[in-house]
């Protein structure tokens, strides 16, 4: 995961964080319809559908935690991140990583550093 290679305007971003969550999985910066039709891919559980589903997916992804690991933020990215590849999405993760990650964090400051990509 790399945030610097998000193509999705500041614009964007700011009226996703600002918005209340409807469901809509293309709401999310960076899914469109061919992302929206892989995760709804699978059976059963596997499916994702709705943004409150993916978002649950990237909480999950936070952990597990062990008594001599815990799973920090750049740990964290690159597991939705591979997660979203290993789900056909093609495009656009690491802007849909982004997207969710800045949002959750407005809600539960700490989930997600920024500043850990700051070294270049």
């Amino acid at each position: 995961y790399d945030p610097k290679k998000s193509r999705v305007s500041d614009d964007t971003l700011a009226d996703f964080f600002r918005s209340q969550l409807t469901g809509d999985l293309q709401e999310i910066p960076g899914i469109g319809p061919a992302a929206a039709k892989c995760l709804a891919a699978g059976e059963d559980d596997d499916k994702i559908t709705n943004s409150f589903q993916l978002i649950g997916k990237f909480l999950m992804l936070k952990g597990p935690d062990s008594d001599d690991h815990k799973v920090e933020s750049v740990e964290h990215m690159e597991k939705f991140w591979y997660y979203l590849q290993e789900r056909g999405v093609k495009a656009h993760r690491s802007a849909i990583v982004n997207a969710i990650a800045e949002k959750m964090n407005t809600m539960m400051p700490g989930i997600y550093d920024a500043d850990a990509y700051d070294s270049d």
